[in-house]
């Protein structure tokens, strides 16, 4: 029952996604409105397959129905709730699953927003761009990563989930969020191919999906910096990040992301970087199907990744047909993409913005390099090649140092042209913050030229956008505003989102710089002391499930105080689907420094000492709330601000329409670097 249900789901939206795509192409090309309004008929026939498909999977895991396939592998009827319900997305078809159900819902969110504007050949052929992806990953779920595979004989009970993917409720919320920035890339990506098409490539496409790509850059943000908490909460090896390939995988398009978020600003306001933004846009979206083939495809062996499988020709495929047809329409439309404005000086908003790009696009470069180049030489020569994080940690320092410079720079850069003496005035109040950190550091003792390095343009950076968001307070306050109401808006909220930026990149150089690890080996009641803190082995014990004959041990704990506060409990729990136990730590959180506590190797059955592994990591909490804050302002910059729009309420879509290149900014863009000020800044 549940899994014809799901089987039909899957069959009616990949049919359904095939034929609109096909009719509106059809319709578009022949210029007939007739076929191109009935394409449209079939977007909610791909809706309910998608709603039927999930609803079908989580009634069999939830049921713990053991005749599908996917249930009796990766379930037993001892999961709890939530991590049955994750189970979705804990293995390869599942994961399939909620990529082709997030992608329908984003299909549905496109048509219905711009549902006035359906005769538009511009949102139809993003539709039609849209249903084509759809029809790829519901092939998938039809052929080699069917999610409701059947068994002759259903077992009593299944193989049981991964041990490390139920033992954190973060394995609940991480990998949703993180699919929903994958996935959401993919809506500007296909207003981006359907402005190729129809040779409208001027701005407008840009500004109706400015917000779609704030939105799916946040939510990639939110789950690089979830997944990097569950790796430091679930892993036992005391870091957030290690470059595995499948963590550099969400990495890579975020970078690219990142670039054009920043360029597509240059174009907008000086009609520049149209190649470069569309390459940007096409590269991301690009680098997410890369990204799946990465994880899925079983060609790496990772804690993130899963099994191995044939789906990875199908991905290989279908990126080869994007970076073609993408780099094929740039190239047709060469002619159109000139810019109609070019950079007048070096030290200028525009020339900071590109040189970010500039770094952004190296360092997504030495990511790509590292991870697929091993995978490259095992290709060829049959010959496995490891690169581990002292490559990445050589080859991107600097990048980062040079990215949080030219946070500082660019914010207090007008466009076109700035003047020394411009420059003297906006920076001072920056830089005398900076020198005040950095004495106060030195005076407090810390050490290490790296990370003082680090905390000196950190901020420098941060007094950057304090002065910005402080300007943009005064001239709410001015207009008789609430100060709140200043922050929103693309530029206020972009200053946020780098407070969040230079929290990370301060906690990552303190961890680096400053965190230590070792062993202590205790007896129950026993002290002992590790880099000035006291660990205390309060008592070992067990917990057990079941009774009688079937009594086991589900855990064994170590009650540790650290300090003489409150008692910490590491423990070695056994799942059903590992012989031999998984480790599970306990983290003593705090502002300064976190105590990260391990059970590395419990007592004998006949006593003896029990090994407690030890991690001191400086400021890691501020990690996760840097990720918040960046959350936070993406919200803000993708809020509608005060905006200006075209008097013709349809130009922006419109076929004639073009920014012209030195528009004055609105209110929602303006930086408060633009803003009369008075020489010295208070």
């Amino acid at each position: 029952m549940k899994a014809a249900l799901g089987g039909i789901g899957v069959v009616a939206a990949f049919a359904a996604a095939l034929l609109g795509a096909l009719t509106m192409a059809f319709g578009l090309v022949r210029k007939r409105p007739f076929l191109v309004a009935s394409g449209y008929r079939y977007v909610p026939i791909v809706a309910i397959g998608a709603v039927m498909s999930v609803g079908a999977m989580q009634w069999a895991l939830i049921s713990n129905d053991f005749s599908l396939s996917y249930v009796a592998n990766h379930m037993d009827r001892q999961t709890p709730l939530l991590y049955t319900i994750a189970g979705m997305w804990g293995a390869l078809e599942g994961s399939i699953l909620l990529w082709g159900f997030i992608l329908v819902g984003y299909l549905v969110l496109v048509v219905r927003h711009f549902r006035d504007r359906r005769s538009d050949p511009l949102v139809a052929w993003a539709t039609v761009v849209l249903l084509a992806v759809c029809t790829f990953f519901f092939a998938l779920m039809i052929g080699p990563a069917n999610p409701f595979k059947t068994l002759a004989t259903a077992p009593l009970d299944g193989a049981g989930p991964n041990p490390l993917l139920q033992n954190h409720p973060l394995m609940a919320i991480h990998p949703p969020i993180l699919y929903l920035g994958y996935v959401g890339f993919t809506v500007p990506f296909a207003f981006a191919i359907a402005a190729l098409i129809t040779g409208r490539v001027g701005e407008g496409w840009l500004l109706e999906t400015r917000r779609w790509t704030l939105i799916a850059w946040g939510c990639l943000t939110l789950g690089i910096v979830l997944g990097s908490w569950w790796s430091y909460e679930v892993l036992g090896w005391g870091g957030f990040w290690g470059w595995d390939a499948v963590e550099n995988a969400s990495l890579l398009p975020w970078l690219t992301g990142t670039a054009y978020i920043h360029s597509v600003l240059v174009q907008e306001r000086r009609g520049m970087l149209r190649v470069w933004n569309l390459s940007l846009l096409c590269a991301t979206f690009s680098l997410t199907i890369l990204g799946t083939f990465l994880t899925r495809s079983g060609v790496i062996q990772s804690v993130h990744a899963f099994s191995d499988s044939n789906i990875g020709a199908w991905i290989l495929t279908f990126f080869g047909v994007i970076v073609l047809v993408s780099l094929g329409l740039i190239g047709w439309r060469g002619d159109k993409l000139r810019s109609v404005g070019s950079i007048d000086a070096p030290l200028s908003r525009e020339g900071a913005f590109l040189a970010n790009n500039v770094i952004f696009a190296a360092f997504a470069f030495m990511v790509l390099l590292g991870t697929v180049y091993p995978l490259l030489v095992e290709a060829v020569n049959n010959d496995r090649l490891s690169i581990g994080s002292p490559y990445f940690d050589t080859m991107t320092t600097p990048i980062g140092l040079v990215l949080l410079f030219l946070m500082a720079l660019a914010p207090v850069l007008p466009w076109r042209k700035a003047s020394g003496e411009l420059l003297r005035t906006r920076l001072q109040t920056p830089l005398a913050f900076a020198t005040i950190v950095l004495v106060a550091c030195v005076v407090g003792g810390i050490r290490g030229a790296q990370a003082l390095f680090v905390f000196f343009l950190g901020a420098f950076a941060a007094g950057a956008a304090f002065r910005q968001l402080g300007l943009a307070m005064r001239a709410a306050l001015a207009r008789k505003q609430s100060p709140l109401r200043a922050l929103i808006g693309r530029a206020n909220g972009g200053m946020i989102v780098h407070l969040g930026v230079i929290m990370i990149a301060i906690a990552i150089a303190a961890s680096r710089t400053y965190g230590s690890s070792g062993e202590v080996t205790l007896r129950a009641g026993q002290k002992g002391v590790f880099k000035g803190h006291t660990i205390e082995l309060v008592a070992m014990r067990k917990t057990y499930t079941g009774t009688g004959d079937e009594r086991r041990v589900k855990k064994i704990l170590a009650d540790v105080r650290v300090d003489g506060g409150r008692v910490d409990t590491p423990a070695l729990t056994y799942y059903s689907a590992a012989g031999t136990p998984v480790g599970t730590p306990s983290v003593h959180t705090g502002l300064v420094r976190d105590v990260y506590l391990t059970l590395v190797q419990q007592p004998t059955a006949n006593g003896g000492n029990a090994v407690i592994g030890v991690y001191l990591q400086p400021m890691t909490v501020w990690l996760w709330i840097g990720g918040l804050i960046m959350a936070f302002g993406t919200l803000l910059a993708a809020v509608p601000g005060n905006r200006r729009r075209p008097t013709d309420p349809t130009s922006t879509l419109d076929a004639g329409f073009e920014r012209p290149p030195e528009r004055a900014p609105s209110d929602d863009d303006r930086s408060a670097s633009d803003v009369r000020e008075p020489v010295t800044v208070p």
